[in-house]
């Protein structure tokens, strides 16, 4: 009997630890996936776009072939190769941050521009031309696949290099759970984006009260603002998270000065205000890390549309990105 409740003791010691252990992994997940705000809210703000001009059935199996996708990009490619590279080579890391920074920069500018000075893109006009449904489904979760690799190896290499691991197995399993709540939670909000205005049509026309009916018609009056905000206060996020990665970067790599210089222009603000001066330092770095962003960005767009996409296309035979 001593034997028995011994061994009790010994599993009940082991199942203590293997919570402690997860909630480690989910703190540690949550920690670092909060860093990737600005790339979470743009994704959950574009992906939208390639449902639109299919049947309302089409739409969450469109949606769902993407998360698939989405999950394929970061569990079977990413991960592996970002705890190879950490492993191996960690000194890699902080460069690739610094690129996938220069992206969410140029990204983020492209966005300003196209508001600033509208015009047209041949590529999407190229696929609204496409006559076949079910080639235009299957050539739109392509893209988006395509688009959401390059959000995820951004999400995937923030996410690693916030992580405060101890060993290689916490490291994979925090990057996977993170990696997954990140996807579902960007893609769930996505489907419910979608599915909104459907939800309001409904309660507009089935409502069982005045209450219901009104808030239906809320509801699909309420879509097109929401869109619209969540992509500014993505693109905002994004010039804020990218500029704030390179400056990061550089201080990182042994050029500390813009770092420096910004950090002691939030302190000076933050110490001229008697309340709130945590906040009003992180405002004014978010701000300045912005303002970097869309500088820098804008620099970008010339390089990206005119020189680095023409030869990524002409050596893959894939579109460009840009406008």
């Amino acid at each position: 009997m001593s034997g028995l409740l011994a061994l009790l003791d010994d599993v009940a010691a082991i199942a203590k630890v293997a919570a402690a252990s997860v909630d480690d992994v989910v703190g540690q997940a949550a920690k670092a996936g909060s860093k990737v705000a600005g790339v979470v809210i743009d994704d959950a703000a574009v992906t939208p776009k390639y449902v639109t001009g299919f049947e309302p059935k089409r739409e969450l199996p469109i949606i769902w072939k993407i998360t698939r996708g989405s999950l394929f990009n970061k569990m079977v490619i990413l991960l592996p190769a970002l705890l190879l590279l950490n492993a191996f080579a960690p000194w890699i890391i902080t460069p690739l941050l610094m690129l996938g920074g220069m992206y969410l920069c140029f990204e983020g500018a492209e966005k300003v521009y196209h508001w600033l000075y509208p015009h047209g893109d041949p590529h999407v006009e190229k696929d609204m031309s496409v006559g076949d449904p079910l080639h235009l489904e299957e050539t739109r979760v392509k893209g988006a696949i395509k688009t959401d690799f390059i959000l995820s190896a951004e999400i995937m290499t923030i996410i690693l290099a916030n992580i405060e691991a101890n060993s290689f197995w916490f490291e994979a399993a925090t990057l996977a759970f993170a990696g997954i709540a990140v996807t579902v939670f960007v893609y769930g909000t996505v489907a419910l984006i979608v599915k909104m205005d459907d939800i309001g049509v409904w309660l507009a026309a089935n409502g069982l009260t005045r209450l219901g009916r009104s808030l239906g018609a809320g509801l699909v009056r309420g879509m097109p603002v929401l869109l619209k905000v969540l992509t500014i206060v993505g693109t905002a996020a994004m010039l804020w998270v990218g500029g704030s990665i390179i400056i990061h970067g550089m201080q990182v790599m042994g050029a500390p000065w813009l770092y420096d210089e910004i950090h002691h222009i939030a302190l000076a603000v933050a110490d001229s205000i008697s309340q709130g001066s945590g906040f009003v330092e992180w405002t004014v770095t978010a701000l300045l890390d912005g303002v970097f962003g869309i500088v820098l960005g804008m620099l970008l767009i010339p390089v990206v549309t005119r020189v680095i996409g023409p030869v990524v296309e002409k050596l893959t035979g894939a579109e460009s990105a840009g406008h």
